[in-house]
């Protein structure tokens, strides 16, 4: 009887570790869904990189530098 009830215990030992298996295999492919919709999603708005929004911010601010010198020059050049 005793060896009978150590054998369910070691079933039930292996349905729970098959459970818990299969759950994190579930886990895992619920992510990688997950993460493959949000690169999808974000992909079809046009979002830029965080290197691309950094390099067209440098632009526009070397724009209005430039722009500034220039209007600076131009309002010199009305008082004379």
């Amino acid at each position: 009887m005793m060896q009978a009830r150590g054998k369910i215990f070691d079933d039930i030992s292996q349905l729970m570790t098959n459970a818990m298996g299969v759950a994190q295999g579930a886990r895992d492919e619920a992510e990688t869904a997950m993460k493959s919709m949000m690169d999808r999603w974000l992909a079809d708005r046009d979002f830029v990189t965080r290197e691309e929004f950094d390099a067209v911010r440098a632009m526009a601010q070397k724009a209005r530098e430039e722009n500034e010198a220039l209007k600076a020059r131009l309002d010199a050049l009305e008082v004379k």
